[in-house]
């Protein structure tokens, strides 16, 4: 077993100088510098007669060393070093170039979505990523302990691997479904509490979220569909059940993510609904008061016009009488409302 990394600070020609000046540079700063000249970005596992080259955002240096040890074509060598738009399968006669990508919603990554690159032979394998990829680090754990241990259930090639990574990337893919399925049941019990207006953001937050998963998987169907195609003739018929099942993985998160589309939508509908009948309430209302009060303030103009023959006015008890005549007025017209379940 054989396992260690490649750090870019080690053939820094200012490590030294930088070290000089530790207590000139603020602690944020200083954490950064520490990061950057320590962080390994190449590393390397062997085991059982297979490598694993896992390329954390590549330098050139870094992708040519690569492509010179394991011979691959400049072309590919290329996309290594850029991220791509649109996933992929390509076949070449010593390699498979696969490229996919994953979503990684509710983590502290630069982007929605991280691309994988991986090129697939048949004792080695590539993986080049540009940013921390979480099921990776795990899988770099348990290829540790595997190698440590010296068990040797990485199966006959490179494929097997592939098999195994992916498989891990869609259950991550899965945790990210069930932080959105959380936030829908969470949703859903503030919807039935009286809180339809402070979910309608919660709502489009989630469907944000169910959309980028969405859009980063579905690509997927195509490229898994390419590697079934092209796998049996590189890795052997052997090797096609095992195709199949990461195919399975898919088709079971995508059919996670539409079935919790569904409920959002369902979700949405209710809270428009809840909505729609609470504003009418409040219209309801107000047009009660209005109806109301018309009459009221018709009456009190009546009484206040400047007239001789002006009733009730300058009778004993006067204000008490038109007062009152209004109190009645208005108990009247909510009895009447009361009765026919308006209010």
């Amino acid at each position: 077993m054989v396992y260690h990394h490649t750090n870019r600070g080690s053939s820094c020609p200012y490590r030294k100088q930088t070290v000089q000046y530790l207590f000139c540079i603020p602690l944020t700063k200083l954490q950064l510098l520490v990061w950057w000249y320590t962080y390994p970005m190449l590393s390397r596992y062997e085991h059982g007669g297979l490598v694993w080259i896992d390329l954390e955002s590549p330098t050139r240096d870094e992708v040519m060393s690569v492509a010179e040890e394991f011979r691959l074509e400049p072309l590919v060598a290329g996309e290594l070093l850029t991220s791509s738009t649109k996933p992929r399968a390509d076949f070449y006669p010593e390699y498979a170039y696969v490229v996919m990508h994953f979503p990684a919603l509710h983590h502290s990554h630069k982007t929605p979505e991280q691309e994988v690159d991986f090129v697939i032979g048949r004792q080695f394998l590539i993986t080049t990523r540009y940013d921390v990829v979480d099921p990776l680090h795990k899988f770099s754990k348990v290829f540790e302990v595997n190698s440590i241990l010296d068990e040797n259930n990485l199966g006959m090639h490179a494929g097997f691997i592939f098999f195994s990574m992916l498989r891990k990337l869609y259950r991550s893919i899965e945790h990210e479904v069930e932080y959105v399925r959380h936030d829908l049941h969470v949703i859903e019990e503030f919807i039935f509490s009286g809180h339809e207006v402070a979910m309608v953001e919660a709502i489009s937050r989630s469907a944000r979220d169910l959309l980028n998963l969405r859009q980063t998987i579905e690509p997927h169907r195509e490229t898994l569909h390419a590697l079934e195609e092209g796998g049996a003739a590189f890795f052997g018929a052997d090797f096609m059940p095992y195709l199949k099942q990461i195919s399975n993985e898919y088709y079971r998160v995508h059919n996670h993510v539409m079935r919790h589309t569904e409920f959002l939508h369902e979700l949405r509908e209710t809270n428009n609904s809840l909505l729609t009948t609470k504003q009418n309430e409040t219209m309801k209302r107000f047009t009660i008061l209005a109806f109301t009060t018309l009459p009221l303030t018709l009456f009190a103009a009546l009484f206040s016009l400047d007239t001789r023959s002006t009733p009730i006015v300058g009778l004993p008890y006067d204000w008490y009488i038109i007062v009152g005549f209004m109190a009645v007025v208005v108990l009247i017209m909510f009895w009447y409302f009361k009765r026919k379940e308006w209010l």
